[in-house]
Order: C-alpha cells, then structure tokens, then sequence
C-alpha cells in the first residue's frame, strides 16, 4: 500500500512538474514572439520615419518647381495636394485590399512563424 501511495505521490509531482514547465515554456514563446514583433515594428517605424522625411523634403521641392513653372509659387503647392487628395481617395475606397489584408497577413506570419 505504501508502494503505491508512493508512485501515486510521484506520479503527482511529475504531473505538477510538467504543468510548470509547459507554463513556462508557453511564457518564453510568447515573450519571444512579443519580442520578434515589436522589433520588427521599432525597425520598420524607423524606416518609415526617413521616408517620410525623404518625401517630405521631396514634395516641397517638386511643389516649389511646379510654381515656379506656373507662376506662383503657391500654385505648385495646391497642385501637389490636389494630388495628395486624390491618393487619399483612392486610398480610402481601396483600403482594406491595399493596407489592412497585407498587414494583418504580415502580423499573422509573424506570430505564427
């Protein structure tokens, strides 16, 4: 009887033991999907910050230039956001084919990788 006691009380352990490094093992993957995601976010934002600024300094040059060749330097800038308004528009009615599918995709990849 107490031969059995005894495997029943290592059996629990084992069983307790297990539990407890599935949990942590479930906690390490998730902090390194977490990790894997928000680093890839922080790189592509930063990215992003300098083609923005790219395009930035771009467009005021572009919209100068067009006023330039119209003949006041503020035509050249209600040129470039008319231009803007229209991709705006566009981008809007197309939105979810063009930036939300791709991106929960892209998210969803992530995760599950």
């Amino acid at each position: 009887m107490d031969e059995q006691s005894g495997l029943i009380e290592s059996l629990i352990e084992k069983g307790e033991q297990y539990g407890k490094t599935t949990l942590e093992l479930l906690k390490l993957k998730t902090l390194d999907k977490s990790a894997d995601v928000a680093s890839n976010l922080v790189s592509w934002l930063i990215v992003l910050i300098f083609a923005v600024l790219f395009f930035l300094i771009l467009n005021i040059g572009v919209a100068l230039w067009l006023g330039e060749l119209l003949g006041k330097s503020y035509y050249g800038f209600f040129v470039v956001s008319g231009i803007y308004a229209l991709l705006a528009l566009i981008f809007s009615i197309f939105r979810k084919q063009l930036i939300k599918d791709p991106l929960n995709n892209s998210i969803i990849e992530q995760v599950l990788e």
